[in-house]
C-alpha cells in the first residue's frame, strides 16, 4: 500500500507567502529564521497551491502569521481551507 507519510515526503512544497516575479512560488523553507523580516512562511504541497485563488492563499497566510509561533518547540500548523460562514 502506497501514500501517507511516503507521499507527503514526494510532493514538491511550496511558500504561498511569497511570490516569484514569474508568477510562481519559491520551495518552502527559510535560511534565517530569527532575523527574517518576511515573517513565517505558509507551506503547501504544489498541486494544492495551484488549486487555490489569491484570496485563498492571502487569508491562509494571514490565519498563520497571527498564531504565535514555535510554541513549545513545535511548528504552528492552520488549515488551508477557509472556515465556512454562517449565514
Amino acid at each position: 500500500m502506497k501514500g501517507g507519510l511516503d507521499t507527503w515526503h514526494k510532493q514538491k512544497w511550496v511558500d504561498i507567502s511569497r511570490k516569484r516575479k514569474d508568477g510562481s512560488h519559491p520551495p518552502c523553507g527559510r535560511k534565517k529564521a530569527s532575523k527574517s523580516s518576511k515573517g513565517y512562511p505558509k507551506c503547501v504541497p504544489a498541486a494544492k497551491a495551484a488549486k487555490m485563488s489569491d484570496s485563498q492563499k492571502a487569508s491562509a497566510v494571514r490565519r498563520k502569521r497571527a498564531k504565535a509561533q514555535g510554541v513549545g518547540g513545535k511548528p504552528t500548523n492552520v488549515s488551508t481551507k477557509p472556515k465556512k460562514r454562517s449565514k
